[in-house]
């Protein structure tokens, strides 16, 4: 039997003024505006008698991986429940009737980063069907290169497709993929895909995760009094009190059923290239990446920063919080105390400015305030993890001008964001292209910044344990850096 509610309205009166106030998704500092962004996160629970209420713990500690909208399917062996809703973890599973609703010892869910791709919410996720060996449950984060052809090869055979996401073609690729147990059929549909992907999936016998053959996007696997846990982050774990057991492999799909996890194989090796943007801004700071720290690694790329642009200054100052680790490091290599001159409004005013009146300046202004007293008549260092709206960037230079500041200089802890991502992270249009096009000069004198630079890609492998960037065969997609992706270009869509 498969049960399921959904709230569709946006949400309540205040979670639709917080994702007015933050956009859909709140960026990390106003140098990177609304910046590059993961367009989703998924975690799956097995083997615990309060699954559901564990699996939403568990979206929000992935909150910052999407907050257009949430959902969570349980299972008890028998039943499926489900609900969905639009806007933040907190608000959609608030009541204790809608987790009252959620019974099992299984569950998965999911956070979405965008909705404008399926207003109507026909593929709100995690997505529940019925299929001839049983009920299957889905949820996927990320993106699939060669989705427009395999729905168009589906329509052909006369399947109905009811919305644009991608988890819905994987759906109707395992209904008619070849295999004698859903695991079986969900590893020959997968096959058949390209792209960047981490998904978990729910039948009535087991929880199912599974990572594209590339790595591109994190999943990893932990445990809890017994039970086994998937999610796109570690930080899901941390908050649950749960262990991390590993990574899933590239082109793994794990089969948790209350043994030990099984492993199948979805494709052969094809080599690892994870993506270079979670370990600079992507996953929270209190995350594991492949068996690194991420807030370790931010601290190197802050120190190979100072390696290579450090200026005379008198302090170090981060844009808070996406800066903080990385100005950490550079502070510290560089020998220049570190002072947290920015600080973030807490909560984020927005009752007095109409949206009219609002700009990325205004907004700026509302969310951070300069402190004069720590910079006035110093030499500057501001360290943030992106640059990608100037408007912002430019406001917070003149806002640290407006402190006294003797000289202002920006570094930043990533080299230019000069194409987009194919693969499940929402990046900046007209600012890339302009990033391409334009000389760090020329850029810092548009924001009024004494002098700009950005770490070299070479220095952000350095700091992730590399020599550097090797052409023929890099460590990670780094295709918003270079322009240079993984997947055939005729894939990419």
């Amino acid at each position: 039997m498969i049960k399921g509610s959904a709230c569709a309205d946006g949400g309540s009166p205040r979670t639709r003024a917080l994702r007015e106030e933050r956009g859909d998704m709140a960026p990390a500092s106003p140098l990177a505006g609304p910046g590059p962004r993961a367009e989703g996160g998924v975690v799956g629970v097995f083997g615990h008698a309060d699954a559901p209420a564990r699996a939403a713990l568990g979206l929000h500690a992935l909150q910052h991986r999407g907050e257009a909208a949430a959902g969570v399917v349980a299972c008890d062996g028998r039943r499926f429940d489900a609900h969905r809703g639009v806007g933040l973890v907190g608000e959609i599973f608030l009541s204790e009737a809608t987790r009252g609703r959620l019974r099992g010892h299984a569950a998965i869910g999911q956070n979405a980063g965008a909705i404008a791709s399926d207003p109507e919410r026909r593929g709100g996720q995690p997505l529940l069907v019925d299929l001839d060996l049983g009920g299957l449950a889905l949820a996927q984060s990320g993106r699939l290169t060669n989705a427009a052809a395999l729905r168009r090869a589906l329509a052909r055979r006369g399947a109905l497709l009811r919305s644009a996401t991608d988890a819905e073609v994987l759906v109707h690729l395992v209904a008619v993929a070849r295999g004698d147990t859903l695991p079986e059929r969900l590893a020959h549909a997968l096959r058949q895909v390209e792209g960047a992907y981490a998904l978990v999936a729910l039948t009535r016998e087991a929880l199912l995760g599974a990572r594209d053959p590339l790595g591109v996007r994190p999943l990893s696997l932990g445990r809890l009094d017994g039970a086994y846990l998937l999610a796109s982050e570690t930080c899901a774990f941390e908050l649950l009190g749960a262990e991390r057991v590993r990574d899933v492999e590239p082109g793994e799909l794990v089969v948790l059923d209350g043994g030990e996890p099984r492993s199948l194989r979805i494709t052969q090796n094809r080599g690892r290239r994870p993506c270079l943007l979670e370990h600079v801004r992507l996953a929270r700071p209190d995350s594991v990446l492949d068996g690194s720290s991420v807030y370790e690694a931010r601290k190197r790329i802050g120190r190979e920063l100072a390696r290579e642009s450090h200026v005379a200054a008198d302090l170090v100052m981060p844009v808070p919080d996406a800066g903080v680790p990385s100005a950490l490091g550079y502070a510290a290599e560089a020998g220049v105390p570190f002072e947290p001159g920015i600080h973030r409004s807490y909560p984020v005013a927005r009752t007095a400015v109409a949206p009219a009146q609002r700009g990325r300046g205004v907004d700026v202004r509302l969310r951070y305030n300069v402190s004069c007293r720590e910079i006035a008549g110093k030499r500057v260092v501001v360290v943030d993890d992106a640059l990608s709206c100037e408007r912002a960037a430019r406001e917070l230079v003149r806002m640290v001008r407006a402190a006294c500041a003797r000289e202002v200089h920006l570094r930043i802890a990533a080299p230019p964001l000069a194409h987009s991502c194919h693969y499940g992270v929402s990046t900046p249009g007209c600012e890339a292209r302009r990033a391409r096009s334009a000389s760090v000069e020329e850029t810092a004198a548009r924001l009024a910044a004494d002098s700009l630079a950005f770490l070299s890609l070479d220095g952000l492998y350095r700091a992730l344990g590399e020599p550097g960037r090797d052409p023929a065969a890099p460590s990670y997609c780094d295709a918003c850096f270079t322009g240079l992706y993984p997947a055939e270009p005729a894939l990419v869509a």
